[in-house]
C-alpha cells in the first residue's frame, strides 16, 4: 500500500513538474493575449470615474425633462387659447378641439426643434440663416 501511494505521489510530482505540450502552447497564447489587451485602451467611462457617469446621466434626465415639458406645454397652451375662444364666441368644443390639435403639433415641433431634427428656423430666407 506504502508503494502504490509513492508511486502515485512520484506520478503527480513529474506531471505537474513538467507541463504538457499543449498548456505551454496555451499559457503562450494566454500571455499574448494579456500583452495585446494591454496595449488598447478603452475611451469610455470606467466604473473607476463614478464622476462622469452620474454627469452624464443628470444631462441626459435634464435633457428628456426639458423635452416633455416642450411637449406638455404646446397641448396645455393650445387647449386653453382653445377654451377661451370656445367661451368668448360661444362654440362650446369645436375651439378646444381645434387649438388642441394645434398645441399639440406645437409642441412636437418645439421638441423636434430642441432634438435638433428639425432647423430652428426654416420660414427666414436663406440669406438670412446663420
Amino acid at each position: 500500500m506504502a508503494d502504490k501511494k509513492q508511486a502515485d505521489d512520484a506520478r503527480d510530482r513529474n506531471g505537474r513538474d513538467q507541463p504538457s505540450a499543449e498548456e505551454a502552447a496555451l499559457s503562450a497564447r494566454l500571455r499574448d493575449l494579456g500583452k495585446q489587451l494591454g496595449r488598447h485602451q478603452f475611451d469610455g467611462p470606467s466604473d473607476s470615474e463614478p464622476g462622469q457617469r452620474s454627469t452624464t446621466d443628470a444631462s441626459a434626465m435634464a435633457r428628456g425633462f426639458r423635452l416633455s415639458t416642450e411637449l406638455v406645454a404646446g397641448v396645455l397652451v393650445g387647449a386653453g387659447i382653445g377654451w377661451l375662444i370656445d367661451r368668448w364666441v360661444g362654440t362650446t368644443p369645436l375651439g378646444m378641439i381645434v387649438f388642441l390639435l394645434l398645441g399639440f403639433a406645437a409642441g412636437v415641433l418645439n421638441v423636434m426643434r430642441v432634438a435638433g431634427v428639425v432647423a430652428t428656423n426654416t420660414l427666414d430666407p436663406p440669406d438670412k440663416r446663420q
